[in-house]
């Protein structure tokens, strides 16, 4: 008999309809393993359940992070054959990689289980979802982090690595990978981490006439500056300083404010722009997701405070994020 440990947190897999509303209902929750019981009656899998926070996922904040590792840890996860966390799909990549870095050094499995739509839609996929991460956990040796997910136009689930997932394309509700592999090894980080993650991290999105003279550095301990697919951004001059990121690298080392600058692949060609930003003083965090990126970083920053023991916890590939 498997002994599972299942951690409820909301989302919309946690939630009812009422009036037209989605919202995270306590009593929901439970329909999961109701409904789990019902196709499956004669699993041989013990639950336990523990339900820290109910709140849509897009409420999320670094604090809910430290609540949920601290349930778990408080558990002991040492007893369970698995770990599943029902989460919202909003952030699930953030969550997701928060969790494996965390808990890189873990012998117990994680799985991150959502569903596009309520469970009582018939449509939903998170009972799918959440029988997969079951079914994985019984049959298979796994460790680390995982979201399994099916996406509404496909017929099964896939199994994605945590700190390889992005967030939902825009107008959907299918999840993807960036270079889906596990077999990638990784490496045990010596120092004990504290379940804190910095809040001080600015991510900045690039956009045509981003103007950086909006972005006050004042409360900011660092940026994270996205890049385009091509590892891009705005280098130019022509348009104004305020509109070039070399120039607001500048800026950012002038105020003594740390600037990362992902994702990126590192490759042997590269456009002038990115070369450009290579040797502009900005650190570049190669071969990871934006998501991963941003989470780690914070992750570090919660951490340490020599930025060479930033940089050098960054480079580390924990929990299979380097692509």
């Amino acid at each position: 008999m498997k002994k599972i440990l299942v951690i409820f947190t909301g989302g919309t897999i946690g939630s009812s309809v009422h009036n037209g509303a989605i919202n995270t209902d306590e009593n929901t929750s439970f329909l999961l393993l109701a409904q789990f019981k019902q196709r499956y009656p004669n699993a041989e899998v013990t639950f336990t359940t523990l339900q820290p926070y109910q709140i849509l996922s897009e409420n999320i904040s670094p604090k809910a992070w430290t609540t949920l590792i601290s349930t778990i840890e408080n558990a002991t996860p040492e007893n369970y054959d698995g770990i599943i966390v029902t989460h919202g799909t909003d952030t699930l990549a953030y969550t997701s990689a928060a969790l494996a870095f965390y808990f890189h050094a873990l012998n117990v499995p994680i799985f991150l289980v959502s569903s596009q739509l309520p469970l009582s839609n018939i449509n939903a996929n998170g009972l799918d979802n959440f029988s997969f991460a079951i079914e994985k956990m019984t049959t298979e040796n796994l460790m680390g982090v995982f979201v399994p997910y099916r996406n509404p136009s496909e017929e099964f689930v896939t199994l994605h690595s945590a700190t390889r997932l992005t967030c939902s394309p825009q107008l959907s509700s299918d999840f993807f990978s960036v270079e889906n592999v596990n077999s990638v090894p990784k490496t045990v980080f010596n120092a004990v981490l504290k379940p804190q993650f910095s809040e001080r991290i600015l991510m900045i999105e690039p956009y045509p006439a981003l103007n950086y003279d909006y972005f006050d550095l004042t409360n900011a301990d660092a940026v994270l500056h996205d890049l385009y697919h091509s590892g891009t951004a705005c280098a130019t001059l022509e348009w104004g300083e305020n509109r070039s990121l070399l120039a607001f690298i500048k800026r950012c080392q002038t105020q003594n404010v740390a600037i990362y600058l992902a994702p990126i692949f590192k490759s042997n060609d590269a456009y002038r722009s990115t070369l450009e930003l290579v040797n502009s003083g900005a650190t570049m965090l190669w071969n990871m997701t934006i998501e991963a990126t941003y989470v780690k970083l914070s992750l570090a920053y919660g951490n340490f405070i020599d930025e060479t023991k930033i940089v050098s916890f960054m480079q580390q590939n924990l929990a299979r994020e380097h692509i």
